[in-house]
């Protein structure tokens, strides 16, 4: 599988998010920014975790309008697999490629840990390999993780499986960390191909490092 991993000016998660693909059997490339196109041949493209221009105006909002983002939406346009990842998720907000927003934490404070997140939904290459209603633990690292949208896009969310993670305690019962609506830490489009997420499963590769469920969540886009 090739996989074309993003790089903007001020994201931090490029080489992690490479190595986390290398280490499954993936052909992986750090795309720089300033490019215009996706490599031919592209499997999956992941837009990383960061802080992409500093998150000046807002996270994400100046990084959509990158050289590459034209070609990121062409590529999911016709099908392509696009996972983003914490500042990657923002930015697939800012471009309109996901629904809703994202706010700072309801905290004001910057969230750095290993945190539970139940299963939502698997009915996806992202998360086949996992099951509904497992716990999985993954560290988050953000300010702005508090996912925002309106009563009648949460419901649609809803109606077309497109809620695939919620912020738990161990036992699996949805908790506040960020103030994100109904709990949520990750979604997909309604074609299920454009993929994000605020925790970092690229950082949950070993059991070494606290945890290896990251492994299974990254699997699927190898099915």
């Amino acid at each position: 599988m090739n996989v074309a991993v993003l790089q903007f000016l001020g994201t931090n998660c490029e080489y992690d998010t490479k190595w986390a693909f290398e280490q499954l059997g993936a052909k992986a490339t750090v795309i720089w920014h300033q490019d215009t196109q996706i490599p031919v041949g592209t499997d999956l493209v992941v837009i990383p975790g960061g802080f992409s221009y500093g998150d000046y105006l807002r996270s994400g909002a100046i990084a959509r309008f990158a050289n590459i983002m034209k070609s990121v939406s062409e590529f999911a346009a016709k099908g392509g697999k696009v996972l983003g990842i914490c500042n990657g998720f923002q930015i697939l907000l800012e471009a309109g490629l996901l629904p809703g927003a994202m706010k700072r934490n309801d905290t004001l404070h910057f969230i750095s840990r290993h945190h539970n997140l139940t299963v939502v939904n698997n009915n996806n290459a992202f998360l086949q390999e996992c099951k509904v209603g497992e716990v999985l633990n993954i560290p988050v690292a953000h300010h702005d993780g508090n996912y925002y949208i309106d009563s009648d896009g949460l419901a649609e969310l809803y109606a077309n499986e497109q809620v695939l993670l919620k912020y738990c305690d161990k036992d699996g019962n949805p908790i506040s960390m960020n103030g994100a609506v109904d709990h949520i830490a990750g979604i997909c489009n309604k074609q299920k191909n454009v993929f994000g997420l605020m925790p970092h499963p690229e950082r949950a590769m070993q059991e070494l490092l606290g945890s290896s469920d990251g492994v299974r969540m990254l699997q699927g886009f190898f099915k």
